[in-house]
């Protein structure tokens, strides 16, 4: 009997034990299929889950340098931008998260999930923009109730900010996303998609100093995508800061005196070549472009007819008209044609073959020398000088004096003008040169283009007595703890192809144009300040006539261009100024008006008491071959 029982026992015990093996076997067997299936199977995906989940890398943008005037005034700032994005992985279910965001961003869901969709192809950790700029108070919406939006991310990021809308717009620029193209070009080396860059003057062209060097962080992330710890952080360093040589109070009056009309106006020192003020009209915001334009919105400026993207103190191109005639009156002295006595009588007209020339002032100047004939503008006399010196000559001057050419200022896209010779025409048309030609051109009409930089350059030259200074925008670059890093020289880089006693004639000439009774640009005098200039009248071509345009249109477009360039005080330059007003008819009484008073303004309130030079002669003088010095 016992021995039975303990055979049953035993067979008990084996059966309860080979249960517990299969137990043991089975659940092994199950373990290993589950970490095949995990490790072997989903071992990629799953690594890269815990990865993403635990550690992410997290850029720190630069903030650009900063722009400045010659004082130290702000002119381009950064301002914080915050910057709405998700990630998708982290914001499942992700239909739920987009319609709550929705409520508080006051985007509608469908245009948040098309940017979603859009970046399919990008990776589910790497964050989609779906706002830029929100704005604080949408900011502290999301902040609220960021536990209810996993995967939502706000990014503080340095945006630029133009101080002065308007103001210098076509001199500092702007900026723009880099595009596919200047990825690929070595001038871009180690930009980014998405990286900002200058599009367009000073943030263009300075690029490389104000651009910064990008940081980062490595973070350690939670299952929701909230930044838990900062493991390393690489800071981010600025850019360089730009002084300009402009003066930003000088620079707004130039912007308002040409708001309403098209043109330019542009001011520099006759002895350094510094720029002090561009502008050109009629302008624009730059900061429209900071978080990027619509398609319609682009469209809107660029077809303009008006051209406010045009900087047209350096790329647009004008007939230089009376202006010109201090180019012809140099030729004609250094040419040994006239001397200051020579003399030709005005009767109002002059006769070329079967043509007749007319002069401005139908009663003509009668008899006029070249002092005279520059005061009052005398087209009649500057035809007779023109012919004698003939067009090839005139145009080795006109080169001379820094025209058909670049003037080197160190911004994008600059103009080279035209100055046309017989060789030239004939290249250009197949028809030889008319002596009629000669003619016009020796009066700054016909194939002659100018932009106002070139004749601001020549005026200036001949202010400082025959020096050609290269235009200066830079003064200097300092790193954001105010080191210095480069500081500019004025570079003379030629001289007028004038004696100076040529250069005092011509000078002469361009004092009595403001300062005698009979001078074409009387209204241009400062109590206080001797202004010498020349004054212009551009006949415009017929062919910017559109038939489509309306009766008003085409008389605007018919009116002719006004001038007027000079520089004060007349006998301690310290100005010259070019403006040009785009159908303002008359120089004398469009464009004269705006350089008196940007004169005015550098020497009165910037220059006191040593730059202010009394007034010498009556106010009304008789005789304009008087020169007083």
């Amino acid at each position: 009997m016992i021995k039975y029982l303990k055979t049953v026992d035993s067979e008990w015990y084996k059966h309860r034990l080979a249960g517990v093996m299969f137990c043991i076997m089975t659940a092994f067997v199950l373990l290993f299929a589950r970490l095949f299936y995990l490790q072997v199977i989903k071992g990629d995906e799953f690594r890269q889950l815990s990865e993403n989940n635990s550690i992410r890398l997290q850029n720190t943008e630069a903030p650009r340098g900063l722009i400045f005037d010659r004082k130290g005034k702000l002119l381009v700032d950064n301002r914080p931008s915050f910057d709405l994005s998700i990630i998708v992985k982290d914001a499942k279910p992700i239909a739920h998260t987009i319609e709550k965001l929705s409520r508080y961003v006051k985007v509608p869901e469908k245009d948040l999930m098309s940017k979603i969709e859009k970046n399919n192809g990008v990776s589910f950790y790497r964050p989609v923009m779906l706002k830029q700029d929100i704005g604080r108070d949408t900011l502290g919406a999301i902040e609220v109730h960021k536990f209810d939006l996993p995967g939502v991310e706000i990014n503080v990021k340095p945006r630029r900010h133009y101080v002065n809308k308007h103001i210098a717009a076509h001199l500092i620029g702007y900026l723009g996303e880099i595009n596919v193209n200047e990825l690929k070009s070595k001038r871009y080396l180690g930009y980014s998609s998405g990286d900002f860059i200058g599009k367009f003057g000073v943030e263009k062209v300075y690029e490389q100093f104000l651009k910064g060097k990008h940081g980062g962080r490595q973070v350690e992330v939670n299952v929701t995508g909230r930044v838990v710890r900062i493991l390393q952080t690489v800071h981010a360093q600025p850019g360089h800061n730009i002084f300009l040589t402009i003066d930003l109070e000088l620079q707004k009056k130039a912007e308002a005196l040409l708001n309403g009309v098209a043109g330019a106006a542009v001011a520099m020192e006759p002895t350094t070549g510094r720029i002090l003020a561009m502008a050109s009209s009629p302008s624009f915001d730059q900061n429209i472009f900071v978080s990027g334009l619509s398609h319609e919105e682009w469209n809107s400026l660029v077809n303009n007819p008006l051209r406010p993207m045009e900087n047209k103190a350096v790329q647009a191109e004008y007939p230089p008209a009376s202006v010109y005639k201090i180019v012809t009156a140099i030729a004609g002295l250094e040419e040994g044609i006239i001397d200051e006595k020579t003399t030709f009588y005005c009767p109002g007209h002059y006769r070329l073959g079967d043509r007749v020339f007319r002069c401005w002032k139908k009663g003509g100047h009668g008899s006029v020398k070249v002092v005279k004939a520059l005061a009052e503008s005398c087209d009649v006399f500057f035809y007779q000088v023109g012919q004698k010196v003939g067009i090839d000559r005139l145009a080795w001057y006109a080169k001379g004096c820094g025209l058909g050419s670049t003037t080197g200022i160190n911004l994008d896209q600059e103009s080279k003008g035209l100055v046309p010779t017989a060789a030239w025409k004939k290249k250009r048309t197949g028809i030889a040169w008319q002596g009629g030609e000669t003619l016009s051109v020796a009066i700054g009409q016909s194939y002659n283009l100018v932009t106002p930089l070139q004749m601001l350059v020549l005026t200036s030259a001949v202010a400082n007595g025959g020096i050609i200074y290269k235009p200066v925008i830079l003064q200097t670059i300092k790193t954001d703890e105010d080191k210095v890093l480069f500081k500019s020289e004025s570079q003379a880089i030629g001289k007028l192809p004038a004696s100076s006693s040529t250069i005092e004639i011509v000078k002469r000439g361009l004092w009595e144009v403001v300062n005698t009774r009979k001078g074409t640009a009387r209204s241009a005098r400062v109590a206080g300040i001797e202004i010498s200039g020349k004054t212009g009248t551009a006949q415009v071509v017929s062919s910017d006539i559109s038939e489509t345009d309306s009766e008003e249109e085409r008389e605007y477009h018919l009116k002719p261009h006004a001038w007027f360039t000079a520089y004060a005080p007349s006998d301690d330059p310290q100005i010259a100024v070019t403006v040009i007003v785009e159908h303002g008819e008359h120089g004398s009484s469009a464009a004269a008006p705006i350089a008196k008073e940007l004169i005015k303004k550098y020497l009165s309130n910037d220059k006191p008491g040593n730059r202010l030079k009394a007034q010498r002669g009556a106010t009304d003088l008789q005789g304009s071959n008087i020169y007083v010095r």
